[in-house]
């Protein structure tokens, strides 16, 4: 039948009821699970929802995304059913004493994006065999080449005082054929998916289920810490699976500016640490990482 979701037999639909049974639950933080045909931008949809006073756990997950968006506002786009395209409403400065989880302080909230990536590697590396590694600061690569983006948007709160949200956006390619893929970004790594890396599994819905999971998990530890990333385990998972460390790499900074070095770390405030060629240290706090050869 011409339009149905179940043409395409590599590409099934996702299955709302299911995933909302299998996903939220009150013991964890995801409160409602929401499933659309298509739309625009998940995040642009979730930032939406936040303004007007969403709780926290929305999940948005689309079959399809027209006008996704990825760092310095550059678009993503995947046919429908092709790939996950999913976001998330934190509001990680809330208090919520029945879960154990104090305020985290918005000097930490930058390390929601690296979470999301240990989560995303974690599943990517368990369910479909494939050994993932992450890029400074929101990319998921496989063998070099990128499979998956992340961005975390901050919602300015609706009251004086009050902390903002967060909004984390995940696509992840998985059964996107090689002329489907997106041009890759000026000097970044080529893109890929899943299916095109032989992955041994491809299955959009234990893929998500997994990849909510480990954002639960890891959520949780990081809350139940007040968003001390050495207390929850985080910084020590996500050096481990960070493969931007001990590569010369040039960074395109915010301004404009080059830096050209060797990452070392990545610090408590999540910042990349290159040292430049006359041995000085120098954080970064945001910008685009180009690994070199």
């Amino acid at each position: 039948m011409p339009g149905s979701p179940y043409t395409d037999l590599d590409r099934p639909p996702l299955d709302a009821r299911r995933l909302s049974r299998a996903l939220t639950a009150p013991a964890g933080p995801w409160r409602r699970l929401e499933l659309v045909a298509e739309t625009g931008s998940t995040n642009a949809d979730v930032a939406a929802a936040a303004r007007a006073g969403e709780p926290a756990g929305l999940v948005l997950v689309a079959e399809r995304q027209t006008a996704g968006r990825g760092r310095r506002g550059r678009g993503w786009e995947s046919p429908a059913r092709a790939g996950i395209a999913t976001s998330v409403l934190l509001r990680p400065g809330t208090p919520e004493p029945d879960r154990d989880w104090p305020a985290a302080p918005p000097a930490g909230y930058g390390w929601l994006s690296l979470l999301a990536g240990v989560a995303l590697a974690e599943a990517v590396s368990r369910l479909a065999e494939l050994d993932a590694a992450l890029k400074w600061p929101n990319d998921l690569l496989l063998d070099g080449r990128k499979v998956a983006g992340i961005l975390a948007e901050a919602v300015p709160a609706g009251g004086p005082g009050e902390p903002p949200a967060v909004v984390l956006g995940i696509g992840l390619n998985v059964t996107l054929r090689a002329g489907e893929l997106p041009e890759p970004a000026a000097g970044g790594p080529p893109p890929t998916s899943l299916a095109l890396a032989g992955a041994a599994a491809t299955d959009r819905d234990p893929l998500l289920r997994a990849l909510l999971r480990g954002l639960a998990t890891w959520y949780d530890r990081w809350r139940v810490a007040g968003g001390d990333v050495e207390a929850s385990g985080l910084r020590t998972a996500y050096l481990r699976r960070c493969g931007t460390l001990g590569r010369p790499v040039r960074v395109l900074l915010p301004a404009g500016a080059e830096l050209v070095g060797t990452a070392g770390t990545v610090d408590a405030d999540g910042r990349l640490v290159v040292t430049g060629p006359d041995g000085a240290e120098h954080a970064v706090a945001a910008g685009d990482v180009l690994h070199l050869r």
